[in-house]
């Protein structure tokens, strides 16, 4: 796109593959994210001491924080995600629920109210029927969330997403609603400009999970039917278009054996799995990012989003399988990308061989993802 770019970077990560691949390269401090990472103040200091116009956050750390994106408003910087608005009320799994709701979109039976102690907890999960999910509100990535079957493990449940609310997002809120069993999780990627066009790319189911975690992603999903996939992205469409949404955003659904479909959470940002929604539609979703955050109008509409093959994304992680795959740190001493100049074949990555899992960082070393004329021809 002719852009140049300015990587901002911890001090253990100095010499890594991002860094090097930037036009220029800052600093922003020690290796803990704490420090760096996650310090607005020291990344809203680099943008001016570059001159850059925009930021692209990724797919982690202050992705979808509105207080990083209200600084680089403030600062008339471009932040290349949605409004602070839509990540504030998107990003609180109660507000979120409330707010789909409203939009006409279905919802998980429960109850929105926050819990206050254990008796509550109880109390609610009876009123709406075991079993249930205790979830943390500001939760995400698998924290804070605890299935409970019954009175003492919904006491359990309450005191360890609890601990785990607190200590992952700093924020103790907990609400409950019903558990859905042997669900499929699928998820809608939408894509909106400032022009009111509000598109789905289609969907992504990402079922395969470990500790509530993705650990395989495919699209299209094997049992979302072509009505099922017209329904379930005109309620993501409408639930965006309800927070002015602009920009890539995924919703977050669970599907039942019954092919009844319920909303889980939105996730403002880019995800990690977007390369099979790209490869399945021909759409690349960074480059319409950029184009959005630039005031550019979408260059498609809906009936031009096809479907072509099949796409399965693998997460590779650094990871102790004598220790439950437990992640494990050191020095990558081999790294080999397969079939670099296969078209069907693509490696996202960060790193290199040589290059240190850190205790600091999450141990995803790469994403493999492959293309194919469907799901047995990869």
């Amino acid at each position: 796109m002719g852009i140049s770019t300015v990587a901002v970077h911890s001090e253990a990560d100095a010499s890594g593959y991002f860094v090097r691949e930037a036009d220029e390269a800052i600093c922003i401090g020690p290796p803990a994210s704490a420090q760096s990472y996650l310090q607005i103040e020291r990344i809203v200091n680099a943008v001016k001491m570059t001159g850059a116009q925009a930021v692209h956050p990724g797919f982690g750390f202050l992705s979808e924080n509105n207080d990083f994106a209200a600084a680089l408003e403030a600062e008339n910087v471009v932040f290349i995600g949605p409004g602070s608005y839509a990540i504030e009320v998107m990003g609180d799994k109660i507000k979120s629920k409330e707010t789909a709701l409203a939009a006409g979109v279905n919802c998980i039976p429960g109850d929105n109210r926050v819990i206050k102690d254990g008796d509550e907890c109880v109390e609610v999960s009876n009123q709406v029927g075991y079993p249930v999910m205790v979830k943390a509100s500001a939760g995400g990535g698998g924290k804070g969330m605890r299935i409970a079957y019954n009175d003492r493990e919904c006491r359990d449940a309450f005191r360890l997403a609890t601990n785990e609310a607190v200590s992952s997002f700093g924020d103790d809120r907990l609400f409950v609603e019903k558990f859905i069993e042997e669900p499929r999780h699928i998820e809608i990627q939408v894509l909106a400009d400032k022009f009111n066009n509000y598109l789905y790319l289609n969907e992504r189911e990402c079922s395969i999970q470990r500790r509530n975690q993705k650990v395989y992603e495919e699209a299209p999903s094997v049992v979302v039917t072509d009505k099922l996939r017209e329904i379930m992205g005109k309620q993501a469409c409408d639930l965006a278009s309800h927070v002015d949404y602009i920009t890539a955003g995924t919703c977050e659904f669970l599907v039942d054996k019954n092919l009844d479909f319920y909303f889980l959470e939105m996730n403002t940002r880019l995800q990690v799995e977007h390369p099979v929604t790209e490869y399945i539609t021909g759409i690349d979703l960074v480059e319409q990012m950029i184009n959005v955050a630039a005031g550019k109008e979408l260059p498609f509409k809906q009936q031009d989003i096809g479907i072509n093959g099949w796409a399965i994304e693998a997460r590779v992680y650094a990871e102790d399988p004598f220790k439950g795959f437990l992640p494990q740190i050191g020095i990558l001493n081999n790294y080999r990308e397969p079939f670099k100049n296969d078209k069907r074949i693509r490696t996202d990555t960060g790193i290199q061989e040589g290059a240190e899992i850190s205790v600091h960082y999450d141990p995803m070393i790469s994403k493999l993802i492959v293309h194919g004329k469907d799901e047995m021809k990869h």
